[in-house]
């Protein structure tokens, strides 16, 4: 009876901790693919649009695309977590990353990274090929060109990181139309203009855990006063670009300049604050509510 128990015990401690729910998501950063979601919806819908074709009659168009691209960047950060296992015990906002506590083993991680990549590329060739190349080209500039590469050796990283956040709303538009007009390439220019100052005002807040991993961010190496002229200089990128997407009507160009203008306003009175973190916050919470609701408003807007 005592050796059973012995053996029971031990069959107990040994066996593999349960993968939940929390730990798979985290694994694929739900949230990083539920935004994509509608930057890729958002391109597929005014390509519909434009192109004058039937939402509901493409019905298999729409499902290949949505799947698909989530699946490849669901896959891609499942890759991305495995490659920055080594520094993500050394920050606090990843520390309970599964790839971290040791709940999914890093094999397990591969065959889930590399399987929705694969099936998500598959979904997006199935629309066209030019859906499927952009989103191998997105899948090499975020997994290669980025996480293996410039992440961890330039300051650089961040606008090198942005061509793979951009690419969302060119599959979309591409599955419908794969001439990809200008008004695909506005859709990508707001996108790549966007995450460097979201993603610098994110350093600037966690500044502290990227020097202790030895990440190369702006804020790291340059400071605080470049990072902020830096973000400023990107917020006013993006005010010009609306003015050429007038197809989508002057309502749209009105709420986008509101948006665009209130952004680099807020930016410019952080300058009387002494805390340079708590103007971070403030930047960074207006760019993800500036990118929900610009994306939105294109869908809504373009129906009247």
């Amino acid at each position: 009876m005592g050796n059973s128990r012995i053996l029971a015990s031990l069959d107990e401690t040994s066996s593999p901790p349960k993968i939940g729910l929390k730990d798979f998501t985290a694994l694929i950063k739900i949230g990083i693919v539920n935004s994509n979601l509608i930057t890729t919806f958002t391109g597929l819908w005014l390509a519909f649009l434009f192109t004058g074709n039937h939402f509901l009659q493409s019905i298999d168009i729409v499902i290949f695309t949505l799947l698909g691209s989530s699946l490849i960047i669901a896959g891609s950060c499942a890759l991305n977590n495995y490659i920055d296992r080594d520094i993500d015990p050394i920050m606090k906002r990843t520390q309970n990353r599964p790839t971290v506590t040791g709940k999914i083993s890093g094999s397990k991680v591969l065959t889930i990274g590399f399987t929705f990549v694969g099936i998500g590329l598959i979904m997006l060739f199935m629309t066209n090929i030019t859906t499927g190349i952009i989103g191998i080209i997105g899948v090499f500039s975020y997994v290669v060109l980025y996480s293996l590469w410039s992440k961890r050796l330039y300051v650089s990283n961040t606008v090198i990181g942005s061509i793979s956040g951009a690419v969302p709303p060119l599959i979309g538009w591409a599955a419908v139309d794969p001439s990809l007009p200008p008004m695909a390439w506005m859709l990508f220019l707001i996108m790549f203009v966007w995450q460097p100052p979201h993603f610098y005002a994110l350093a600037m807040r966690r500044v502290d855990e990227y020097r202790a991993a030895s990440i190369p961010m702006l804020p790291v190496v340059k400071g605080f006063a470049t990072t902020k002229r830096h973000i400023l200089i990107w917020v006013a990128m993006l005010i010009p670009i609306p003015f050429f997407m007038h197809s989508l009507g002057i309502p749209f160009i009105i709420l986008a300049t509101v948006l665009n203008i209130g952004w680099l306003v807020i930016g410019i009175n952080g300058y009387k604050n002494r805390d340079d973190k708590k103007w971070a916050t403030g930047m960074f919470v207006y760019s993800i509510n500036y990118l929900t609701i610009l994306f939105t408003a294109m869908v809504i807007l373009s129906v009247f």
